[in-house]
């Protein structure tokens, strides 16, 4: 962007709008590896599809706001198919709980990021703040869900949780820049 000075809104609601698609795409994929190892049989299969198409919609309005608003995505979206679905593979193969237990821990993170974006973007972008908005309460809706399903069971849930926690942070942190 030429004329860029630091403080640019327009540099900083770009990154947004990046690193919000980008990890829309990685839930999407967190869930399709998720879905690959569990089917669609069990009531933890059928509860993660309902949270999977949510992600969908999700990830397509953001797909939709690269292109109107002109945003480069984020270049590590072949890292994110792969680390995602991975992510999502080895926690169903760890077991049901295990599957929320991620769940509860990616939605904990999005939903911190979610509101942080919230108040710097204050109402400088009606459009993307009503979107974040509804995303977030739907991220929160998935992640006491997963909470209710019995996340908090799964084997080493503290130390499952804070990695993946971990790895949410470091994703946001890179997908706004890279």
């Amino acid at each position: 962007m030429s004329g860029w000075k630091p403080g640019d809104a327009k540099r900083a609601t770009h990154a947004m709008i990046r690193v919000d698609q980008a990890g829309e795409y990685g839930a999407t994929r967190i869930y399709a590896g998720q879905l690959a190892v569990m089917g669609d049989r069990s009531p933890a299969a059928r509860a993660i599809a309902g949270m999977a198409n949510q992600e969908e919609r999700h990830r397509a309005f953001f797909d939709a706001m690269i292109v109107e608003r002109g945003v480069r995505p984020t270049l590590l979206q072949p890292f994110w198919n792969v680390a995602g679905f991975a992510l999502g593979a080895v926690t169903a193969a760890i077991g049901p709980a295990a599957a929320m237990a991620c769940t509860v821990a990616v939605e904990t993170e999005i939903d911190k990021h979610y509101a942080d974006q919230l108040i710097e973007l204050g109402d400088s972008d009606p459009i993307l703040s009503a979107a974040v908005l509804d995303f977030q309460a739907e991220e929160v809706e998935h992640r006491e869900a997963a909470l209710a399903a019995g996340a908090e069971t799964a084997i080493a849930y503290p130390l499952l949780s804070a990695v993946i926690r971990l790895g949410c942070r470091v994703a946001i942190a890179t997908a706004k820049r890279i």
